[in-house]
């Protein structure tokens, strides 16, 4: 069964700019939910004197801190708490018996570490500086691999899956620390792989069937390679899922990101750097 993607072109611009507006909106409204490698906060690594004082009950102690808890090497337990936007020493200082007061005895401290709102700000210039290298580098990369429609087409989408990855973080209020970074520019990766491969499909077919229409070739193309797309999608969102069940509570975010940037990739190579094709005489790009 062959299914008409270029029917629906116009459509799929619509969507996309409904989905960037919504996502700068929301970028300019509410922000992203910094974490506290960019907010600054506390982390501890401690481990538990007794069997009986699990991560639940640290977690449940240590409810009104909004902490995050993670399990590190067998028995010991991470635990990160953020601090109040411009607390000072004393604060800090403060915040760290007000949480060693609630936890007793029932642990021991291996190391305590407070993240202050200056490493934080060069924390988040480092992360933004890995993004735009990222982008540039891509931006080269596309140029070079490509010319004319396909480079617009790949540029464009580039720009929209940035953007989206962003927005998606912003409306769905995840932690934006480091990681996200990393899920981000693995998720542009994957998007930009798919790309290639389809134009790689695309650029075959152009010297194959020389009087077909572009609408009819270019869907044709995505048709030829949407079993891969699909099979690599779907398998990679089944480790997602995986991992959002098993993972614990520390990489359900992360999870839930990875999901989205795959399905954004997907979606991104066949309706949006593929349907800009259709704008351009790709027989007489040259090389």
């Amino acid at each position: 069964m062959k299914l008409h993607f270029m029917k629906y072109r116009k459509l799929s611009y619509w969507v996309s700019g409904i989905l960037v507006a919504l996502s700068i909106i929301s970028l300019a409204t509410r922000g992203l939910n910094y974490g506290i490698d960019f907010a600054g906060g506390i982390s501890m690594e401690v481990t538990p004197t007794t069997p009986e004082y699990t991560i639940d009950k640290m977690r449940t102690a240590l409810a009104p801190f909004s902490p995050e808890l993670q399990t590190v090497d067998g028995n010991s337990v991470l635990v990160r708490v953020g601090l109040p936007k411009g607390a000072t020493d004393a604060q800090q200082n403060e915040r760290v018996r007000e949480i060693k007061n609630i936890l007793g005895n029932n642990v021991d401290y291996s190391q305590v570490q407070i993240v202050g709102p200056k490493i934080g700000g060069e924390l988040v210039r480092g992360g933004i500086l890995a993004i735009l290298v990222s982008f540039v580098l891509m931006s080269v990369y596309i140029w070079i691999r490509y010319r004319g429609g396909y480079a617009v087409g790949s540029f464009v989408s580039l720009v929209l899956d940035f953007i989206l990855m962003f927005g998606f973080f912003s409306v769905m209020g995840l932690e934006f620390n480091q990681t996200s970074i990393a899920v981000i520019l693995m998720g542009i990766g994957y998007s930009i792989n798919d790309k290639v491969v389809n134009y790689d499909r695309i650029d075959e077919n152009i010297k194959k069937y020389h009087k077909m229409p572009m609408t009819d070739l270019i869907d044709l193309s995505i048709n030829e390679m949407l079993r891969r797309t699909v099979m690599t999608s779907v398998s990679t969102i089944l480790a997602m899922v995986g991992l959002y069940i098993f993972g614990g509570v520390m990489l359900q975010e992360f999870a839930i990101a990875m999901t989205f940037a795959i399905v954004m990739g997907t979606a991104t190579s066949i309706y949006i750097s593929n349907v800009i094709l259709y704008h351009f005489n790709l027989r007489e790009t040259q090389y």
